[in-house]
């Protein structure tokens, strides 16, 4: 009786566990070792939701209401971001490329650069303004730049939020003017597609970084000079801080992406619905602090493992391996970096043929028992199976030419 009382409890937890953490059930983000707002002692936030993730690997360090559905103001921009750097790393746009502002681009309000109707800019000046001063009417003209409407745009920029595993985020606008909860994303969501901007593109860190610079509008007005500043004091008053975004509206409140790099850690702390500009700086602060001195990077360069495998049956007697990426993991808690252990799993030889690209075998990483990554090892070249001509052609190489 006392057996089976035991096991009904041990039932009731682990149920208890996974129905009160949505995202285990859905499996969005790595999260087991996230710790909630309500377990953590010293960190109290009074924004409406926050979540702190490690850039590298997505694991999840710190949230609080990370899933709560909320108005993302101009972090929106994140997205249009996103959408501008893959139109130049697919070819389609280049740095040097002239953007023209239309009437609706022109129009808008809030946070802009004051394009005028018909101004000529830059691809690399829009996205200064963009990134630097938050510029409505700047992104409004990169949009219909590049889709040919705002429009087309915007359905592009939700189902990239689709691709990236943003289930609570729907995007009306390109720049979070937006003003209604038609228009809304999550923490979460905000934490994913920041990562997606940092780690698909980190040259989007030449511009974040960047304080105050001028660009110059010309116009039939003549020529002027315009001074970008930017809205994100964390580059001036936090001295790991690289970037991201800021955002903010009256229904949005205060609202900040911010990263940062540390002794090779990139963190991403975001903020929601701060009650005022300043708490939205000083709980990411807060955030990006936590995480610092809460966790600690293992990292492994396979410097060591094998250059080629055997091949038989093959044309080549050995295939060269490609040298994959370094692994990372973010050790959290009571993980120790010195505790992981690898171990190959690598065949001493492979049967012919080979395709390049084809996965031969992996390094798989563990942390007390527990796997925890790994990393594939790829064929480098193609190596085809060998025909009766090719054995006569060994033959002929092994016993005429190198014996005599």
């Amino acid at each position: 009786m006392k057996k089976f009382i035991c096991i009904l409890l041990m039932l009731t937890v682990v149920i208890s566990v996974i129905f009160s953490r949505p995202s285990l059930l859905y499996g969005n983000i790595p999260d087991t070792d996230a710790v909630s707002a309500d377990n953590t002692a010293g960190l109290s936030l009074t924004s409406k939701a926050a979540i702190l993730m490690e850039a590298s690997t997505g694991k999840v360090i710190f949230e609080h209401n990370a899933d709560e559905v909320l108005s993302p103001a101009s972090i929106t921009k994140i997205m249009t971001l996103i959408l501008i750097f893959e139109a130049i790393d697919e070819g389609k746009l280049d740095y040097d490329d002239v953007v023209t502002t239309s009437e609706h681009a022109k129009s808008m309000g809030g946070s802009q650069v004051f394009l005028e109707t018909g101004e000529q800019q830059t691809v690399e000046t829009m996205i200064k303004c963009i990134i630097i001063a938050s510029g409505n009417d700047a992104s409004v003209a990169m949009a219909e730049h590049i889709a040919g409407s705002e429009e087309e745009f915007v359905r592009r920029m939700n189902e990239k939020a689709a691709s990236l595993g943003m289930t609570n985020t729907v995007f009306k606008d390109c720049c979070g003017l937006y003003d209604t909860m038609d228009h809304h994303s999550t923490a979460r969501d905000v934490a994913l597609m920041s990562r997606e901007l940092l780690v698909k593109h980190p040259e989007i860190k030449n511009y974040t970084k960047i304080w105050m610079e001028n660009i110059t509008h010309v116009t039939a007005k003549g020529s002027s000079e315009f001074t970008l500043s930017n809205t994100n004091r964390l580059i001036k008053q936090y001295e790991w801080a690289t970037g991201l975004k800021t955002g903010s509206t009256s229904l949005a409140k205060y609202c900040l992406s911010a990263t940062a790099m540390k002794d090779g850690v990139e963190l991403i702390a975001v903020i929601m619905a701060a009650p005022d500009y300043k708490v939205r700086f000083s709980e990411a602060v807060t955030l990006l602090n936590y995480g610092y001195n809460a966790v600690s990077l293992y990292e492994d360069a396979l410097s060591d493992m094998p250059e080629t495998v055997g091949i038989t049956g093959g044309t080549k007697d050995t295939v060269p391996l490609m040298k994959p990426e370094s692994f990372r993991y973010i050790c959290t808690g009571d993980e120790k970096a010195e505790n992981i252990t690898r171990q190959y799993n690598l065949p001493e030889k492979i049967k012919a043929p080979v395709e390049e690209g084809q996965v031969l075998g992996s390094v798989d990483y563990y942390l007390n028992g527990n796997k925890i990554g790994s990393v594939e090892l790829k064929a480098c070249k193609k190596v085809s199976k060998a025909s009766y001509i090719d054995y006569f052609k060994k033959i002929c190489y092994k016993y005429i030419i190198i014996e005599n």
